[in-house]
């Protein structure tokens, strides 16, 4: 227990390091040229004002130390993060290019502060002051390596006034003090500043660390979720098959006579497992879905004569509604590439939820109708009509506009969201929109094939 244990703190310290390590150098990596700017400016201003050849060796120190830094950078951010012995020779890379070009600013600052002999020193402290809060807004990631710079910087932002001093030597009510207890002051909210912006790092990688293992869990349990309801609708779809098979052959009387009240019954068994089965058909193809596993059998089909297969198989079910189908087809032949079946299984569900809601006596019209590289199947009914405020329920999952107790036909609110992702597979657009009169027209579009 206490090895596993270690094992997962190990690891946890491992990750943490690695993603401290990356964004440490994405970060060093993005500031080059901001970098390249500042030296510019101070070096240009050195030479200019102070000693050309002191700007020069800088120059090429600082040349040197960021070459050395962008090879590190390269590195870290093409490693795959996963040996632990690179990952200590890397962080002893990054240790060693900190050293490095902390220690050419330091050089640099105290040089020229030398130089100058006793006094203000405004450059050289400047320079110091902003590199060392350059280190704290963008050095945070890694605390040794801002610890390292900080050492450095604030043993130069402490040697530089004291040898002033030591040089003048300077009485405690000089200037020269009173420069080296501001020095001391600016040392300090520097430190400071680093403080905050580690704090607010280590907080982000925190929540970071927290939404990964929040996502991690969710992921676990919707696969957890995936696979219970996926094995339980197999598992449930077998036997009722044979419950199915076995009611239908006792409605068809090759069982033997039934009498009318036991016929009653078998009748309303039968239709309850034919929606058993349906549903549980819908539930398995929702999975393959959103698992991405859904086959489609794909080919160029006359999309006319598809329509008129779901048309007569959907006419029984219409029929016993009391509703009418009509097919306002085109003589023309309109090909489409696609899956006959997946598409058909659309058709039939617009058409069984437009029978459904459409009064007893009327006619559901199922059109096609061409255009320049497309081509339009519709479902029109004559029932209450759909407002368009409908449209996120009427494509969700396991939405009812009908959600009361006293619909006339039931159902799981399932097929229009899978006819929605059947489509948009397909490159596709299914809609609907309320008739003038009365009604909904369900449609949706596919394009058509390029006949060779």
């Amino acid at each position: 227990m206490i090895t596993s244990l270690r094992r997962v703190f190990s690891t946890k310290n491992t990750f943490l390091m690695v993603r401290q390590m990356k964004d440490y150098a994405a970060v060093g990596k993005n500031l080059f040229w901001q970098r390249q700017m500042i030296y510019f400016a101070v070096l240009v201003l050195a030479g200019y004002y102070y000693s050309l050849r002191l700007a020069l060796i800088t120059a090429v120190l600082i040349a040197l130390s960021e070459l050395y830094d962008s090879f590190i950078f390269r590195r870290i951010l093409a490693w795959n993060g996963r040996d632990a012995a690179v990952s200590r020779k890397l962080l002893n890379s990054l240790y060693v290019g900190t050293v490095l070009s902390a220690s050419v600013i330091v050089f640099y600052a105290v040089a020229l502060a030398v130089s100058q002999g006793p006094g203000t020193h405004f450059m050289s402290l400047f320079f110091l002051f902003a590199a060392a809060l350059f280190a704290a807004m963008n050095n945070h990631q890694l605390l040794p390596v801002l610890i390292t710079r900080m050492v450095l910087y604030g043993i130069a932002f402490i040697f530089i006034p004291l040898w002033d001093i030591y040089e003048a030597r300077a009485p405690f009510g000089s200037d020269l003090w009173a420069q080296m207890f501001t020095s001391l002051f600016v040392l300090y909210f520097v430190i400071d500043c680093s403080r905050v912006y580690l704090s607010f790092y280590r907080s982000s990688l925190n929540q970071m660390e927290a939404l990964r293992a929040e996502n991690r869990r969710s992921q676990e349990a919707y696969k957890a979720k995936t696979e219970f309801v996926s094995t339980m609708s197999h598992e449930l779809r077998t036997p009722l098959t044979s419950i199915k098979g076995s009611i239908d052959l006792a409605c068809a009387g090759h069982l033997g006579p039934l009498s009318k009240q036991a016929e009653q019954v078998m009748v309303i068994a039968q239709r309850n497992c034919t929606r058993l089965i349906n549903l549980i058909d819908e539930i398995l193809d929702l999975q393959k879905i959103e698992a991405g596993r859904m086959h489609f059998s794909m080919t160029t089909f006359d999309i006319s004569q598809m329509i008129e297969q779901a048309v007569s198989s959907s006419a029984p079910f219409a029929g016993r509604l009391g509703v009418q189908l009509t097919f306002e087809g085109s003589d023309q032949p309109m090909l489409v590439h696609g899956d006959p079946a997946r598409i058909e299984q659309v058709l039939t569900n617009m058409i069984s939820n437009a029978a459904k809601f459409s009064p007893e006596g009327s006619c559901v019209r199922i059109r096609v109708e061409p255009s320049d590289d497309s081509v339009r199947v519709s479902v029109i009914d004559e029932g209450a009509g759909l407002s368009e405020d409908d449209r996120d329920r009427v494509f969700d999952k396991f939405s009812q506009v009908d959600s009361s107790d006293t619909r006339k036909i039931g159902g799981t609110g399932l097929g229009m969201n899978i006819s929605k992702q059947i489509i948009q597979a397909h490159g596709g657009n299914i809609d609907y929109s309320k008739n003038p009169t009365r009604g909904t027209t369900f449609y949706f579009e596919l394009s058509l094939a390029t006949v060779s």
